[in-house]
């Protein structure tokens, strides 16, 4: 296949070759450790980071505030650790009670010092060599009680011991010959360490399971794509349901209030949706799950029968109380890669809609059904078999993986959007071969909207007006990369091929800060304190989807620079005493 299939296949090969073979090694133990139980899950202590996104919520926002918009001006690095491997570190240095503990590409956790960046401990996971998936990286490591746990690539989920970096348990999930893999941070609920597989685009059927944090016993599977005769499965036809994607690759969200579990359901495979017909539920929707048994007890599908690779695997962000014209409830935001900002509420049926409104140029959606919010979709936008069909925006997205936040003080929501940036697919018929690329479609190199000037965004939303605040332009780049928020009035963000990390007023959209790394950033900024000092830490290190779409755009009219160098470092940040 074409121009997209060889770009993959190129940083793959560069990829696999960087990563070798590994082995743990063990430098020391970590002393003074706090287990995390449930009570400080349900309720995390400003100072620590202890769940993907900070809290269950998937806000992305801290409560620390040291670091403001007065003296943010003041932030230097005090300390950096290379991590020794390339390719996207994407993980949020986790932190409990002094320690960071950072997740990198290849299977490897690493133990550090928060205050000091000393090594304690490195563990890394011997990987297959024969191991081949789209994305060789990992989204960062749960913890719970004493252990951490990591979803490997070659499909393994592992236990570690906190302490001292050695292998508690490890338990085969799937099959990575099959093309099955995993990227995610595990979602940790009351001992049920939950996890999702990737591996639609090889025509690899989605799940979400949970596994016993002690044991590392499997406890349930729910799949994504329903099989004959259970709910959802008359929106496929004939065995299509067998192959049909619906990856979930991005950890979830969960209301303790209610006991439930969103996720967010890749699309369907292969791309063209002519050659699956059929709403094809749980593909490109949010579902919510009970954690304690896998129970789907509510969806909402963004786009149905997706065309476009736009999956919508990002879960969620839980926010209480908000009002929308005239009524009060507790919403699901989500801002999807179809370029549509979509609020959701949480009710007795499981998941209601409330509005969807574009932050990006769009031309596949007609309009959007205000009761139901299903899309009206124009044939004209929808990628079909045999026929070049052109979009915006783009099979990445208005926004893809990298994860929005919301700040309760500023009620502002901050989005890492790409505009201006549409997509040529060509639908191909292809056979299925295991283990083997099946997108079924061809896509040219994205192109720009003509007389457009920029494609990164920075926005501000306010999710109770649906109404943009403010936005910041980036001239030269994408932004690929998540944000970050604190009640310091913040929005930290990397994302960008000049290899910034940049800190903008949360209130105005002003830049107020940046300092340049090593390498671009794709990383999630976390806020942490340890001995009454504020800190700010990313993983610089670029790859993986950034690395793909700089590819893609440097023979545009913007001229990008196609050369951002690779290399995984931490980087630690505090004002300057």
């Amino acid at each position: 296949m074409a121009t997209l299939n060889k770009i993959i296949g190129s940083v793959l090969a560069t990829a696999l070759a960087s990563g070798a073979c590994a082995t743990a090694t063990f430098a020391g133990e970590v002393t003074d450790y706090s287990p995390v139980t449930q009570q400080r899950l349900d309720n995390p202590e400003p100072g620590n980071w202890l769940l993907y996104r900070h809290g269950y919520n998937g806000q992305g926002f801290s409560p620390l505030k040291q670091i403001d918009a007065g003296n943010v001006k003041s932030l230097v690095p005090v300390w950096t650790f290379s991590t020794g491997v390339n390719e996207g570190h994407e993980a949020p240095p986790m932190v409990n009670n002094g320690t960071m503990f950072v997740a990198t590409p290849y299977g490897q956790v690493l133990a550090l010092n928060a205050k000091t960046g000393d090594l304690i401990w490195r563990y890394k996971h011997a990987l297959p060599e024969d191991l081949f998936q789209l994305h060789p990286t990992s989204r960062g490591v749960a913890l719970w009680g004493d252990k951490l746990f990591l979803a490997a690539t070659d499909d393994h989920l592992i236990a570690i011991d906190a302490k001292t970096g050695k292998e508690v348990w490890n338990t085969k999930v799937q099959d990575y010959q099959k093309g099955q893999y995993m990227t995610l941070e595990p979602l940790v609920v009351n001992g049920k360490v939950m996890i999702g597989g990737s591996g639609g685009e090889y025509g690899v059927r989605g799940y979400v399971a949970a596994f016993d944090a002690d044991s590392g016993k499997e406890l349930w599977r729910t799949y994504t794509v329903p099989a004959p005769g259970e709910p959802g499965s008359n929106t496929w036809s004939g065995d299509d349901w067998k192959n049909g994607g619906g990856s979930v690759w991005i950890t979830g969200t969960y209301d303790p209030k209610r006991n439930i579990a969103y996720w967010g359901v890749g699309n369907a495979a292969p791309w063209p949706g002519d050659q699956h017909p059929g709403d094809n539920l749980y593909t490109s929707s949010v579902i919510a799950l009970n954690p304690d048994n896998g129970k789907i007890i509510g969806f909402h599908q963004y786009h149905p029968n997706d065309s476009w690779d736009w999956d919508e695997i990002d879960s969620p962000i839980l926010i209480d109380n908000l009002s929308y014209k005239g009524q009060t409830f507790d919403g699901l935001v989500h801002p999807g890669r179809d370029g549509y900002l979509w609020v959701l509420k949480q009710d007795a049926e499981g998941i209601g809609f409330v509005y969807g409104e574009p932050f990006v140029g769009q031309n596949a959606f007609k309009s959007i059904d205000a009761k139901t919010g299903r899309p009206d979709v124009d044939p004209e936008h929808k990628p079909t078999t045999g026929k070049p069909v052109s979009f915006c925006p783009s099979l990445w997205g208005g926004k893809d993986w990298p994860s929005a936040s919301y700040n309760p003080d500023t009620k502002l929501l901050y989005i890492p959007a790409n505009n201006n940036m549409c997509e040529t697919i060509e639908g191909q018929k292809q056979k299925l071969v295991v283990g083997q690329l099946w997108l079924g479609a061809d896509a040219e190199h994205a192109k720009l909207l003509p007389g457009s000037d920029h494609i990164g965004e920075l926005q501000a939303w306010n999710v109770e007006t649906g109404k943009q605040v403010w936005m910041h332009p980036f001239e030269k780049s994408q932004l690929f990369a998540s944000t970050l928020t604190t009640a310091g009035d913040l929005v930290f963000v990397g994302g960008t091929n000049d290899r910034m990390f940049r800190a903008f007023d949360a209130k105005t959209g002003k830049l107020l800060w940046e300092q340049k790394t090593n390498s671009g950033i794709m990383g999630m900024p976390v806020a942490y304190e340890v001995d009454g000092q504020e800190y700010i830490a990313i993983q610089s290190g670029w790859g993986v989807d950034a690395q793909r779409i700089q590819g893609m755009l440097a023979d545009t009219d913007l001229k990008l620079n196609a050369d951002v160098p690779q290399g995984g470092v931490v980087w630690v940040f505090a004002v300057k005493r």
